[in-house]
């Protein structure tokens, strides 16, 4: 893990923050509120990704990379459930 893969994963991050504190200014939301909030989701799924993979260490371990990527995809399924349930209701 170099300096300049940590400094790529730092630009991520903002960027990504930058994009789901966007989302969530009323101008934006108020038109496409459920496409906002799953968008804000999976830029939170992302950002977990980043994390884990980048300063966490798992860019160095795939399997236990992808056991984590998959387990953080049930987590992000049951959240997206979890947030479209009542909708429907």
């Amino acid at each position: 893990m170099t300096h300049k893969t940590l400094h790529i994963a730092l630009i991520s991050l903002i960027g990504l923050s930058l994009a789901s504190t966007l989302l969530s200014f009323p101008a934006f939301s108020s038109h496409w509120s459920t496409a906002s909030g799953i968008a804000v989701l999976l830029l939170a799924w992302q950002k977990a990704r980043i994390i884990l993979a980048q300063y966490l260490g798992l860019a160095a371990a795939p399997r236990w990379q992808r056991g984590f990527n998959l387990a953080l995809g049930a987590v992000f399924l049951t959240f997206l459930a979890l947030y479209l349930v009542p909708l429907s209701l």
